[in-house]
């Protein structure tokens, strides 16, 4: 049976004193895309940085393709494609020429390199900037650019550290709609991102982390009807007008209330919740609406501000 994508046991990366990933088990599978999020902090790019060998394992296991992170760095490295969360592309030279020189750190052959060079130019929009210095590409370009530039090794893994942070709307559903022709190609992805829209598209699992460790792991939808449920009541009426209203929640067995200063969240309630509504009868008051992997992340983080 074919090794999986990535497997990792208790995986633990310890800078001094200081526990950035704290004992986390998961695996990968063959063909899926498959998610990391958390808050800043949380451990998603060190994992990523021992998974892509540009940071050492401290403890635990960690098998890429088959190959241990901690002696065979040179053949993962190989069969990674990696989409970095800052741009690094030569700025002194074209956009082709940037795929060309990626190419050659694989010993790719012109003849083989070319046509995916221009498949990826192709896939991203980017033909008619072939020819442009980087310097002259805007910030979405720039973006697509090095994603497109990550599919030229023709990778096993495909490793998006925050693909789509600063696009705009339309470059960003550019790229989600290229991951997932990519994924129905049998493409294995791996990852991360602070757009809960954007992991709900294209995730089929994901895990959400925080200070180190995984609390939970699932398919989206998994995940938002075990802890949000199919919908979600916002209350923002005054606290004397909410008591009352909330009285008919308290009690429901698996309902949970969240005030966050002048909204209230009530969730799992769905037959309360829809005669709250009626009787609020002001959807600027009272709205039901579907939950979301956003109430997800926010339940099982917190609202806080993390340094």
């Amino acid at each position: 049976m074919p090794a999986l994508p990535v497997t990792a046991r208790n995986l633990v990366k310890r800078y001094g004193s200081f526990t950035a990933v704290d004992g986390v088990s998961f695996d990968i599978r063959e063909g899926e895309c498959f998610g990391m999020l958390g808050p800043n902090g949380a451990g998603k790019s060190t994992t990523i940085k021992m998974i892509t060998c540009f940071s050492p394992v401290t403890e635990g296991e960690l098998v890429v393709r088959g190959n241990d992170v901690r002696t065979q760095a040179r053949e993962i490295k190989s069969v990674l494609g990696l989409v970095p969360q800052e741009d690094n592309l030569d700025p002194d030279l074209p956009v082709r020429r940037n795929l060309e020189i990626y190419a050659r750190y694989f010993g790719i052959p012109q003849e083989v390199a070319s046509p995916r060079i221009e498949e990826s130019l192709r896939l991203f929009q980017l033909e008619e900037k072939a020819s442009s210095k980087v310097d002259d590409l805007s910030g979405g370009m720039k973006r697509r650019l090095v994603i497109a530039r990550a599919l030229v090794n023709n990778p096993q893994l495909l490793v998006l550290d925050e693909p789509t942070t600063g696009l705009d709307p339309q470059a960003r559903h550019l790229v989600w709609q290229q991951l997932r022709l990519l994924r129905s190609r049998g493409v294995t992805m791996l990852l991360t991102t602070h757009y809960m829209e954007e992991a709900a598209h294209l995730c089929d699992r994901l895990v959400i982390m925080h200070r180190g460790k995984i609390l939970e792991e699932g398919t989206p939808k998994e995940l938002i009807e075990q802890h949000a449920g199919a919908e979600v009541l916002e209350l923002r009426t005054a606290p004397q007008d909410r008591a009352p209203l909330l009285a008919e929640v308290s009690g429901i067995e698996g309902v949970a209330v969240e005030e966050v200063e002048d909204i209230v969240y009530v969730f799992g309630a769905r037959q309360a919740a829809r005669r709250i509504v009626e009787r609020v009868g002001d959807a600027r008051l009272a709205a039901l609406r579907p939950g979301t992997l956003e109430d997800v992340f926010l339940r099982l983080t917190g609202r806080g501000l993390l340094d």
